[in-house]
């Protein structure tokens, strides 16, 4: 019987690719922290900081990736991600492409189908079938690169309708900011392996809920069908796709072993299962920077994507492994 491990195999090119690393800063609250904060992560080596899309206490991403930018010099900027349901493909390529003309060319665009059902009833709209937010996904995209393209667009589709429109400004960056496309589910990374630049992995999030429920998707074997379906959906292209991750748990520790039974416990994985999932880092800084040059050899990943909390923790390996 063949395994997935033997049907699947990463490029060369990906495994040999320089490690990035991300901060997501969602919680940041206000300038006094989010300035320093962006500061601190260019000065640590964090390659992009990123802010989620969602309508709890945290700052408004455009506004807040643009604050982040005008504040640093060399950080790159982008959204992890933007849910594709609460904003017009139209305003948003515009706003993207401004973005990327005021930060000097250092904006990535992030963009998924959405998944947080609080969300969607706070704003008042509908919660379709993932399979139908994915479609509305995968026909913005679409749209989204058209309009970076300078042509005047004119578009007919299912989910969106243009008239000779034409986007300005145009974005610095060639042919448009490096796409990101999140997500754990196959129909999305089927989305991704056509428009992404950057597929960035997460458990399947389809209860609209982060609990129990990810782990059996969060696993090293779900990870390998993951890039299965997204090397399959992508073709000859795949080889140049940057492969990234959402850790969920990094914490820099002597006593590994008892961290990955507590996390085996609460998402319903064996032991091994928990040790090997690519969305967890715990152990020494050794420990942790192996773990990580393992997984590059083995999925191609290598944009590590962390959150603001677990920066402090994980500084000495950036250190070690930023842009190796």
């Amino acid at each position: 019987m063949t395994s997935v491990d033997d049907a699947y195999e990463p490029p060369s090119a990906q495994r040999s690719r320089a490690f990035r690393f991300s901060l997501q800063a969602s919680h940041t609250v206000d300038a006094a922290s989010l300035r320093p904060l962006a500061r601190k992560a260019e000065d640590l080596g964090v390659s992009i900081l990123t802010v989620a899309d969602h309508l709890d206490d945290q700052l408004s991403p455009m506004v807040a990736l643009m604050a982040a930018a005008d504040a640093t010099t060399t950080l790159r900027v982008g959204s992890l991600v933007f849910a594709n349901d609460y904003r017009n493909p139209v305003l948003l390529a515009k706003e993207a492409a401004t973005l990327d003309q005021l930060s000097g060319g250092r904006f990535e665009l992030g963009l998924g189908a959405g998944w947080m059902r609080v969300d969607y009833e706070g704003l008042g709209i509908p919660m379709d079938s993932p399979g139908v937010r994915i479609e509305r996904l995968d026909e913005s995209l679409g749209l989204i690169k058209s309009l970076w393209s300078g042509e005047t667009i004119t578009h007919a589709g299912a989910n969106y309708c243009v008239s000779d429109l034409r986007c300005a400004p145009l974005p610095v960056q060639k042919p448009g900011p490096p796409i990101w496309v999140g997500g754990g589910g196959l129909k999305v990374l089927a989305v991704a392996g056509r428009h992404a630049d950057v597929v960035h992995l997460n458990p399947s999030l389809a209860a609209g809920v982060l609990d129990h429920r990810v782990g059996p998707t969060a696993t090293a074997e779900s990870t390998l069908e993951k890039l299965a379906v997204v090397s399959q959906h992508a073709g000859e292209r795949f080889a140049g796709m940057e492969i990234g991750v959402r850790i969920h748990l990094a914490l820099v520790t002597q006593d590994r072993d008892s961290i990955v039974e507590a996390m085996a416990s609460g998402f319903g994985l064996t032991t091994q299962q928990a040790r090997n999932s690519p969305h967890a880092l715990c152990g020494t800084v050794e420990q942790i920077a192996e773990d990580l040059r393992e997984r590059r050899e083995r999925f191609g990943i290598s944009n590590i994507g962390l959150s603001a909390a677990a920066l402090d923790d994980m500084a000495p390996v950036i250190a070690l492994l930023a842009g190796t």
